[in-house]
């Protein structure tokens, strides 16, 4: 009866890892964990992106006007202490307006449209309320939506990572336990892409009326930084009385 039991334990552990590539015997059991190690971590940067756009008859003139509100929003952001490195261009365009005439019944051409996009990087978190309301009060069309991050990114992501290897290796010594044997070594492990949810809740915000006298105040919340391994390791049955 002892060794039936042993069977049919070692039949349940061979089908939990067909998916993986077989490097060892195929009548060899084994114990086959995900999972995952969190470690959460308080954003000490953020980034958001300014829009300044402007429209007119001529090309020339779109561009003219655009690049008045673009040097007026970079010398917002010196004042209000982020450096020209942390405020570089991310796209620039000219383009034609376009619009719908319904007595033709076709699009007729309005004018042109300039649009230059600028990424602030905020390396100081502090000072991200203030960044906002000089570029607003600089003429900005649009703040984009703000991400946050901290500078100790890849340091916590290894402590996650090493957690959720701990974490594998205790669920499988139960695992390896509860089915009657004891945990062998490692045979393999395997890590997804880290999840870091760094993304505040706040897309786009139109700035087309006029500022509000109150100061922007953003306060993220602590995010978590979640690795998930996959492992297989050698499951050694005990021994069986004949």
């Amino acid at each position: 009866m002892k060794k039936t039991k042993l069977i049919l334990v070692s039949t349940w552990l061979l089908v939990a890892v067909a998916g993986f590539p077989q490097t060892v015997r195929a009548e060899e059991p084994q114990v086959v964990v995900s999972a995952a190690g969190k470690v959460s971590v308080k954003p000490d940067m953020a980034e958001f992106g300014v829009v300044v756009k402007s429209d007119a008859k001529s090309a020339d003139r779109a561009a003219i006007e655009s690049a008045e509100k673009y040097r007026r929003v970079q010398g917002a952001l010196r004042t209000a202490g982020i450096p020209l490195e942390d405020a570089p261009t991310a796209s620039y365009t000219v383009s034609l307006d376009w619009e719908w005439d319904p007595s033709l019944g076709k699009s007729r051409l309005k004018g042109y449209s300039a649009r230059h996009v600028i990424m602030v990087k905020v390396r100081v978190l502090g000072i991200i309320g203030r960044a906002i309301d000089a570029v607003v009060q600089a003429g900005a069309d649009e703040v984009q939506s703000i991400s946050f991050s901290s500078g100790r990114y890849e340091v916590l992501r290894q402590q996650a990572l090493a957690a959720a290897v701990s974490n594998a290796r205790k669920d499988a010594a139960i695992m390896a336990q509860a089915a009657g044997g004891h945990l062998g070594q490692l045979i393999e492990v395997s890590v997804s892409q880290p999840v870091y949810n760094g993304r505040f809740s706040m897309d786009t915000i139109s700035l087309k009326s006029a500022p509000s006298p109150a100061p922007t105040e953003i306060a993220p919340s602590e995010q978590d930084i979640v690795v998930t391994v996959s492992s297989r390791w050698r499951f050694v049955a005990s021994a069986v009385g004949k």
